[in-house]
């Protein structure tokens, strides 16, 4: 059964085409890393900015298994490009989750503690 996101539109009119735009990111994302219990999404404009123009802030809240993963990302473009950009800061934050987990990337044990230098001889 496919996960169904929560929308939530604050300073922003909600719209069918971007409520379709997130379901269809989300449904995505669960094929990056394993099932995502729930999906929270909140589209936000943050304010009215002279030199940028009206940025608009997207925050996802992922819950997966064993952690939860969030993001924030704002973009001073269109919502659709904020949305799509968020999506895939997540998609790559599930991908580096799920190569932890399957032992792909290396973890570096600690390393040598630094001994202070001995102090130099006096004539």
């Amino acid at each position: 059964m496919p996960m169904t996101p929560t929308i939530t539109f604050r300073g922003i009119h909600p719209s069918p085409a971007l409520e379709l735009a997130i379901r269809r990111h989300a449904v995505k994302l669960e094929r990056y890393g394993g099932p995502v219990i729930s999906c929270r999404v909140l589209v936000e404009k943050v304010g009215r900015r002279r030199e940028s123009g009206n940025p608009i802030r997207v925050a996802i809240d992922l819950a997966v298994p064993t952690a939860e993963i969030v993001i924030s990302h704002e973009a001073a473009m269109h919502a659709e490009v904020a949305i799509r950009e968020a999506f895939d800061t997540a998609r790559r934050r599930l991908q580096d989750r799920a190569r932890l987990q399957r032992g792909d990337v290396k973890r570096h044990l600690a390393g040598p503690e630094a001994r202070p230098m001995p102090a130099a001889k006096t004539r």
